[in-house]
């Protein structure tokens, strides 16, 4: 596990070196373009969930129905539930699937933005040795980009805020209504600490790792928007007050 670890590490960094080198020694655009890229090879994975995400909002009105017919019943409830998703073909555990791939990735990249940004002798002879042939000359990056130093927090929290905007908007845009209150309560809520947790993150970590991640929240809404328009984000309509209106 280790040595896999390592492995996906050192292909991080010699992928931010690579990129770094073709980009003009440009270290945030390397982090951008290197975001693209991991987001559009993880794509194949986390769009079954996307799109699972988006049959479960069009059944809500069917599980509303299993609710009330059941409600004195959570266990025949949920057999009728689990049977209805089959039916559909989905998996609710699904939604998980984009953070779980994400963390793994993010706890990775951090560390490939620490070790590729060295700013000591004995860092520095590290990233030499980690670096592939062609790149070792790259040795050390320029970690500066406007007011940042790329391998420290923003002192300004600017980074961290757009942190906290961006994954709301796009985990708003991705969570379906739900009638059910509990479960409506439970999601609010996750809506707000996830993208607060993210935030407070940021801001005692490398900014490299911030710029990371409204990168890919940018690319999730606008894959997100492609699959279920603005789904959550915006109020839903009422089709009975619409009609009414008519």
């Amino acid at each position: 596990m280790a040595q896999l670890w390592n492995l996906l590490l050192q292909g991080m960094v010699n992928s931010l070196l690579f990129l770094y080198d073709v980009l003009a020694h440009n270290f945030v655009l390397s982090i951008a373009v290197f975001t693209v890229l991991v987001r559009l090879i993880t794509l194949p994975l986390t769009l079954p969930a996307q799109r699972s995400a988006k049959v479960q909002q069009e059944l809500q009105p069917e599980i509303e129905k299993l609710r009330k017919k059941y409600a004195k019943d959570k266990e025949k409830q949920s057999q009728e539930m689990m049977k209805l998703y089959r039916e559909k073909g989905i998996n609710p555990a699904m939604g998980c699937l984009p953070m779980l791939l994400q963390l793994p990735i993010m706890f990775a990249f951090y560390q490939a933005i620490i070790k590729a940004l060295a700013n000591t002798p004995l860092q520095m002879i590290s990233l030499g040795k980690s670096a592939s042939p062609g790149l070792s000359h790259l040795v050390p990056l320029g970690s500066r980009f406007l007011w940042l130093d790329l391998g420290y927090p923003d002192p300004t929290f600017v980074l961290p805020i757009l942190v906290v905007v961006t994954t709301w908007i796009q985990q708003k845009m991705a969570t379906p209504p739900s009638t059910d209150p509990q479960a409506a309560s439970m999601t609010q809520s996750m809506n707000i600490t996830m993208p607060l947790m993210f935030g407070f993150i940021t801001m005692s970590l490398a900014s490299g790792l911030a710029v990371y991640f409204v990168v890919s929240n940018l690319i999730g809404v606008v894959i997100q928007y492609f699959i279920t328009g603005w789904g959550g984000l915006l109020p839903q309509k009422d089709e009975k007050k619409v009609k009414k209106g008519k």
